[in-house]
């Protein structure tokens, strides 16, 4: 079986760490596309063995890029293409098609209720969706709940498919040597109290109410690792509160924890590393697709306040006995932390959740989809050298879709930020 997978882009994100470790694991020859330039992601991807092509979109709608796509899936003679993220499953989906392939899958990682990527999902971006997604044959949801949001969008029941998120768990077991060590570097008492928290820097991921609640805590600090357009405005939020000092933002996390103190430059904690430092793990987004970081931290045996967590709130509560959902707001969350701190939580047992969510059995039930669509769909056929677009399904009302060749993608990006939610 020979796959092709294609993302919007390979920069550091759940997504894009997930591709990475399925490819490790399918019993299948795959390659991957990156829509966008090359990033942090794609450089493990190659070093892992598997084919990086980037085919460097210059714009969100860069509709240049669909006749080159579909010649890289024609050119490619793949069995099956696998789309990850919006712009990417959009794109892939027509490409695919225009190259005469039908057994196509799409992974959709992000759609919250009014979101999806942290963009507010407008009715351009739903219309286009819906349209292009009955061009494949599957869609796979990370999450029941992400399953339940794409049947409210009308996709058919018979096309969805639920394959989790899954983990390297032993990567974050708690490791006392590397707790020591990361507090050394960044400086922080040893007995501090420290909160952890890791996810893109965006509005929707609500790290705002995060900050504002350790500044309410004297002598606590916060480890926040990841990057995007709100860090400057974390940063001012926290000396605008006086604890500049107590507040750290560490950028994207991706590399190994050095336990080698050799006085050279340390670039550093990884996420395992920064788990093992903390304390308390907090995730305050309140619509996540799936939950991934907060899987992660219980792995590590920590103590977890969400605000939303499908990975999690689906199950029993003994699955994850350590995890507790709190509103997002910050007196709620100050005050959780405030009793966690006085308890002293000390780690907990790898609790049942962790293994159920193990990264090798989301890649066996992955491959159970490949198979079912490519015994479903006709045998890859080739197409003629000069094939005209295939064109989008068009969408009832004003919003009349064009032929692919023409028509206007819209994208998360373009859509504005949702409105914050209040902090009462």
């Amino acid at each position: 079986m020979k796959v092709l997978h294609v993302i919007t882009g390979l920069e550091v994100g759940g997504a894009e760490q997930q591709l990475r470790l399925l490819l490790r694991r399918l019993p299948a020859h795959c390659e991957v596309v990156s829509l966008t330039g090359p990033g942090p992601v794609a450089e493990g991807i190659e070093a892992d063995g598997t084919r990086v092509t980037h085919l460097g979109m210059t714009g969100e709608r860069d509709l240049t890029a669909l006749p080159r796509l579909a010649g890289l899936i024609r050119d490619g003679g793949y069995d099956l293409v696998h789309t990850h993220l919006y712009r990417a499953c959009v794109y892939g989906r027509i490409a695919a098609r225009m190259a005469g392939v039908r057994a196509v899958v799409a992974t959709e990682h992000s759609l919250g209720d009014a979101v999806i990527e942290g963009r507010r999902l407008t009715r351009g971006v739903r219309t286009l969706y819906r349209a292009t997604e009955r061009l494949g044959a599957a869609t796979v949801a990370v999450s029941d709940t992400v399953a339940a949001r794409l049947r409210r969008w009308g996709v058919p029941e018979q096309r969805i498919h639920v394959v989790p998120n899954g983990i390297e768990a032993h990567r974050f077991a708690f490791d006392p040597a590397a707790r020591a060590l990361v507090r050394t570097r960044l400086g922080l008492p040893l007995d501090a109290f420290v909160v952890g928290g890791a996810g893109r820097l965006v509005p929707g991921k609500r790290f705002d109410i995060l900050v504002r609640a350790v500044t309410q805590l004297p002598g606590v600090h916060l480890l926040l690792a990841g990057e995007g357009p709100e860090r400057e405005m974390l940063r001012r939020m926290a000396q605008q509160f006086g604890s500049g000092d107590r507040i750290h933002l560490l950028g994207n996390r991706g590399g190994a924890v050095d336990t080698e103190d050799d006085g050279g430059t340390w670039a550093g904690p990884d996420i395992p590393g920064l788990l093992s430092a903390v304390d308390v793990f907090v995730s305050p987004s309140p619509s996540e697709a799936f939950g991934l970081a907060v899987v992660e931290a219980l792995a590590s045996g920590l103590h977890v306040l969400h605000g939303s967590c499908p990975a999690v709130d689906e199950l029993p509560a003994d699955q994850a006995p350590g995890a507790r959902r709190f509103s997002p707001v910050v007196h709620e969350l100050s005050t959780a932390l405030r009793e966690l701190r006085r308890e002293g939580p000390g780690r907990l047992p790898v609790p049942p959740v962790v293994r159920r969510y193990d990264i090798t059995r989301g890649a066996e039930a992955l491959t159970a989809v490949y198979e079912q669509v490519l015994a479903s769909v006709p045998a890859r056929r080739r197409a003629p050298a000069r094939t005209a677009p295939v064109p989008v399904p068009p969408p009832q009302g004003r919003a009349a879709a064009l032929p692919a060749a023409s028509v206007s993608l819209p994208d998360p990006a373009r859509s504005p930020a949702p409105s914050p939610l209040s902090n009462r």
